[in-house]
This record gives C-alpha cells, structure tokens and sequence, in this order.
C-alpha cells in the first residue's frame, strides 16, 4: 500500500511541477495506449477467427473465376482491410499531436515567467526557475508521449498490411 502512495505522490508532484497541460497530454497519452492495446488485442484474438471465417466463406464458394466472383473476393479482403486499419490513423493523428500540447505547456510555461518577472522584477531567480520549469516539463512529456506511440503506430500499420497481403494470398482466384 505505502509504494501506490508513493506513486501516486510522485505523478501529483509531476502534474503540478508541468502545469495544467501536463493532463491534457497525459488524457491524450492515455486514449493512445488505450487505442493501440485495443489494436494489438484485435490482431491477436479478434482477427484470426475472422480470417478463418472469410477463408471458409470463400472456398464454400462454388464459383471462384467468374468476375462476379472476383468482385466478391476484392470485397471480402477490402472488408477486412478496413478491420485492420481502424484507428490506426487516429493513432498517427494523437501521436503527431502529442509534441503540440508540450509546445502549448512551452508557451503556457513562458507566459507564467514573464507574469513573474512583470511583477517582482528580474532579481527574483527561484520564481523564474519555477516558470522555466512549467515551460520545459510539458515539452519533455508531450515529446516522450509522442515517442512512445510513434514506433507502435508504425508497427501496427505494418501488421494490417500484412495481414491483408496474407489474406488475399488465402483466398485462391483460381
């Protein structure tokens, strides 16, 4: 119990040393992970007995050379290609939004040094250090968060790909 709250003391003291944009990009931190989880939670355990289901339909298919039959197959494989893509451009949009909100929390972080020095002058350091802080922490999370989903976006993207080119390969058009 004494080390969840000391994690939970050590994200509050996280939290309050980026300022208020620090929860909006670990909101957005959190949708991504939780998208990318779901992904990776379809391609495991959704996706296989769905490809098995669209194998079997196709070849209890009489006809399998008609150009009837091929339109049927081009949907069957475009069908589960738009399965295997989704989200994944949400994905790309979060991870490629992530750097922005640091970059607002940099600007937010600016703002409050200025407010600083405004009113106490530029011979106060600690209350500067303190603004600097709230300008670079956001910056650095937004950048990690960005990072984090940046390699697994790109991997999931790869694997839908895949796994359409091996599902067309599956379905003979002979």
């Amino acid at each position: 119990m004494g080390f969840v709250l000391e994690f939970w003391e050590t994200i509050r003291d996280f939290l309050e040393s980026g300022g208020e944009v620090l929860l909006l990009i670990m909101a957005t931190t959190f949708i991504l992970w939780t998208l990318i989880l779901e992904r990776y939670w379809y391609f495991r355990k959704v996706y296989p007995a769905e490809k098995a289901a669209i194998i079997s339909k196709w070849m209890s298919r009489s006809d399998r050379t008609s150009w009837n039959a091929h339109r049927i197959r081009e949907s069957m494989i475009s069908d589960a290609s738009i399965k295997l893509k989704h989200s994944i451009g949400f994905i790309k949009t979060l991870v490629a939004v992530c750097p922005l909100l640091g970059l607002m929390g940099t600007v937010t972080g600016m703002i409050s040094v200025f407010d600083v020095m405004a009113v106490t002058g530029t011979g106060n350091a600690r209350l500067m250090a303190s603004g600097i802080t709230l300008a670079t922490v956001p910056t650095m999370a937004g950048m990690v968060a960005s990072l984090s989903g940046l390699y697994f976006g790109a991997r999931l993207e790869k694997l839908s790909l895949y796994a359409k080119d091996q599902l067309s390969e599956n379905l003979p058009a002979n």
